[in-house]
């Protein structure tokens, strides 16, 4: 679509064309595309989006929300920095936060959610982690993560850990190709997922929690191995 376009489309039109380009640069910026500290230039993101610059601008908007990115006053809007030293502090709020997910989807998970998550276990049993690229893996990590959130049927829950998953998943993505056991942790979600399906509360917090605390411990050890 050409920019100069834009001033000729509804709100709702222009509302999807922001939701758009959202979520093309949130995944930018999660793979690592857009490196930490790279300067954001709207003019030149709504030329490659072939999006106009309104909708770009709400986009990164709603990006300075998630702590993506952030605007200095007469300097303009930057990728944020992935700092190392926040993982204790994300790991800490997920620890809380993801098994009280994985319990309430177990508790209240409705048919379709439950069935979209069986579509998701699928998915990680047929996936070949070797020959996978660092997007595919995220991305389906990410589909876990994000069925379950959804499953809990809570959106001020979900919207939450979304941004602090993301957060996690950007710092993930700097050690991705030094995690010496990727496979187990991709295999993993499988008793997490089951559990969710099988309406096992407990059992799903508990593995929720094991499965942040192991997230936390394998970026550590690639990190003090590097």
């Amino acid at each position: 679509m050409a920019t100069g376009t834009l001033s000729s489309i509804g709100d709702a039109t222009r509302k999807s064309l922001a939701d758009v380009a959202y979520e093309r640069l949130r995944d930018r910026l999660l793979m690592l595309e857009i490196k930490p500290g790279d300067i954001l230039n709207d003019d030149q993101l709504a030329k490659e989006l072939e999006i106009g610059r309104t909708p770009v601008r709400e986009a990164l908007k709603r990006l300075e929300l998630d702590r993506l990115v952030i605007t200095y006053p007469r300097r303009g809007t930057f990728a944020t920095r992935v700092e190392v030293t926040d993982l204790a502090f994300i790991s800490e709020i997920r620890a809380q936060l993801e098994p009280l997910a994985a319990a309430r989807a177990a508790r209240v998970a409705s048919a379709a959610a439950k069935d979209h998550l069986r579509d998701v276990m699928r998915a990680v049993e047929q996936f070949d982690v070797s020959a996978a690229s660092v997007v595919e893996t995220l991305r389906l990590d990410a589909s876990v993560h994000q069925g379950i959130y959804a499953a809990a049927a809570n959106p001020h829950l979900e919207d939450v850990l979304i941004r602090y998953d993301n957060l996690a998943t950007r710092i993930w993505c700097m050690v991705l190709d030094r995690l010496p056991d990727l496979e187990h942790h991709i295999r993993e979600h499988l008793d997490l997922l089951r559990a969710v399906i099988d309406g096992k509360e407990e059992e799903a917090a508990e593995l929720a929690r094991v499965h942040v605390d192991g997230f936390e411990r394998a970026v550590r050890q690639a990190l003090f191995a590097a």
